[in-house]
């Protein structure tokens, strides 16, 4: 099956109709624009009918205009400089509500999520998470943030989190260099792709760790080297990074991990209470001081 858009335009444009091939010609040219264009838009600006494109999209072989144009926005995520995504959100929003329009767009990216999301590969990440010696998590630029809310949540699970935020090639494999067959290696990365996350992925599979992947999309470079991976749709063609779905990801993952720990996960909240409760403690040392909190309370 050929996935590329551009390949399936080349091998069908003698078959095309006159039309067809005005539509195939603009999209060559101009898909960064045609992406966001609406069946109705894009006939109105090649001079066909609406039913042409439609029936173009059907042509190469995708299931109706919505998918044809999945694939166009596809081809830019990658590619969009800053100026072209404040003018690709222009055009998407106009005039319109812009509190509205984000959070109906960050809705529909959840929708997308859930139905794209394997949740085969996402009970394999609990499990092998809950069973790892070591948890490895890996984010960079404005994936930090939410490599950090994932850490911070699962070092009050676990005791061997450890989280890698730096780009540097030295910095990220000093800290990942003992990585085993016992361990787990939870990378995330979203366009434009970071290398280093890829290059840390191929490492921990090479020593045989239990490698999952949080991205937007199965042509992402980090699912060659997952074993597992966890779909979020993150629209970048925009002013700003939308990482509303992949949070919400990273929320079911930590909740699913809670529940299948949940005697374990009771006990230390349990204790962490007391610490809080008594001593009015809300800083990263709480899970350092649990283990004494049995000797003081005797």
């Amino acid at each position: 099956m050929i996935t590329h858009l551009l390949t399936r335009i080349d091998l069908m444009m003698n078959s095309l109709s006159k039309g067809q091939k005005r539509i195939a010609l603009f999209i060559e040219e101009h898909y960064d624009k045609a992406a966001f264009m609406t069946a109705s838009k894009l006939g109105e600006t090649v001079g066909v009918s609406e039913s042409t494109v439609v029936r173009f999209a059907t042509e190469l072989g995708y299931d109706g205009y919505p998918k044809l144009q999945k694939a166009m926005q596809e081809m830019i995520r990658n590619k969009l400089t800053s100026v072209q995504r404040i003018e690709v959100t222009s055009n998407r929003i106009g005039n319109d509500n812009v509190l509205d329009s984000v959070l109906n767009q960050d809705i529909d990216k959840i929708r997308r999520t859930i139905e794209e999301t394997s949740h085969e590969d996402f009970a394999r990440a609990v499990d092998e998470i809950c069973k790892a010696e070591r948890i490895y998590i890996f984010g960079v630029r404005s994936t930090a943030a939410i490599a950090n809310f994932l850490a911070y949540y699962f070092e009050m699970i676990f005791d061997n989190v450890r989280v890698i935020t730096s780009g540097s090639q030295t910095e990220t494999f000093e800290q990942i260099f003992r990585i085993t067959d016992k361990d787990v290696m939870i990378g995330i990365s979203f366009p434009r792709y970071s290398s280093m996350s890829v290059e840390a992925m191929d490492f921990a599979r090479s020593r045989g760790a239990h490698a999952i992947a949080i991205t937007d999309s199965m042509v992402s470079p980090l699912v060659q080297s997952a074993d597992s991976v966890l779909i979020a749709r993150s629209d970048m063609a925009s002013i700003v990074d939308s990482l509303v779905a992949p949070l919400s990801l990273i929320n079911a993952l930590i909740v699913a991990t809670v529940l299948k720990k949940k005697d374990e996960v009771s006990d230390t909240f349990r204790r962490l209470e007391l610490v809080w409760n008594r001593d009015g403690v809300y800083t990263n040392r709480e899970i350092e001081i649990v283990g004494n909190i049995e000797d003081d309370d005797k």
